[in-house]
């Protein structure tokens, strides 16, 4: 999703840090840095790094993702034009919890840390809205990991979904297409593909959504918002199977100090958020997307 236009000026979406300051403060944000432009496929940040740059984005779309111990990639989130990426290392200094992946072109602004901290400490209205887009990442995090109790693949999928098509639709916009592919999916929600493909199937045939090569196209928001609601918790094998999930998430980022998701997204932006995205090296999973753009989580 690039930066759309909405009447006369840009739109960001409310979510985003650019779309919780004012429009002053928002062309200060749009000084800092330098800017870039980085083609589909392409690592912006890495996972493990000690590099302490953001990435403001401004145009195109990013998948979070973390590498699990069976040697995939998971993905963590998704992150559109007006997002801020990388800003965990940004402000604490210490490795990369995960890489950002670019899914087509992606516009953005290359800020060091340096430069971030001085805006904040001058300008503390900008460094509120920061602050409150990372508590924000927090608590879609946190939803998720209470859907991994309270609803099964297809509620929660579907609940996924729908936060994605809120966080980055455009007023008025009554569809919107994300380039994730069914292992993705999987990884975002906590399940096998073989049940994604069953829950894919069920909200295709309710109108929700529609499904293409390596991408999903949100038809319906509100009908997601339903299923999500009146989905059932988990259980037989699909508790089984999503307590082990739960387990291994749980595990994996105990030792990080980090609360898994997203997220966004996550709707790549690998950690920091087109054409298809390209594939990461086997066995991690595929990236690739769909859309054009004008490069967390790291934080979600």
């Amino acid at each position: 999703m690039k930066a759309s236009v909405h009447g006369d000026a840009a739109y960001w979406p409310p979510a985003g840090l650019l779309g919780r300051v004012s429009e002053a403060e928002r062309g200060i944000l749009l000084s800092l840095g330098h800017r870039v432009v980085y083609p589909a496929g392409h690592v912006t940040i890495h996972e493990a790094d000690t590099s302490d740059y953001v990435l403001l984005l401004l145009g195109g779309t990013v998948k979070v993702t973390a590498h699990a111990q069976d040697g995939r990639d998971t993905l963590l989130a998704v992150r559109m034009a007006g997002d801020l990426v990388g800003e965990l290392a940004g402000i604490d200094q210490q490795p990369r919890i995960a890489s950002v992946t670019t899914c087509g072109r992606v516009l953005a602004r290359h800020i060091l840390r340096s430069e971030l901290l001085d805006c904040t400490n001058r300008h503390p209205a900008i460094g509120f809205a920061l602050s409150a887009s990372v508590v924000a990442k927090l608590r879609t995090a946190t939803g998720r990991i209470v859907d991994f109790t309270g609803r099964d693949v297809r509620g929660r999928l579907a609940s996924v979904l729908h936060h994605l098509a809120m966080t980055y639709s455009r007023p008025g916009q009554s569809r919107i297409e994300l380039p994730l592919s069914q292992p993705e999916m999987a990884t975002l929600v906590g399940a096998a593909e073989s049940s994604i493909q069953k829950a894919l199937r069920a909200l295709r045939a309710s109108g929700a959504v529609s499904t293409g090569y390596r991408k999903i196209t949100i038809l319906d928001p509100g009908l997601l918002a339903r299923i999500a609601t009146e989905a059932a918790p988990p259980s037989g094998a699909n508790e089984a199977e999503h307590g082990s999930r739960q387990s291994h998430t749980n595990t994996r980022f105990a030792g990080r100090g980090h609360v898994s998701m997203p997220i966004t997204a996550g709707l790549a932006v690998k950690e920091d958020q087109g054409e298809p995205c390209q594939k990461a090296a086997t066995p991690r999973t595929h990236l690739r997307g769909s859309g054009s753009a004008t490069t967390p989580p790291e934080s979600w």
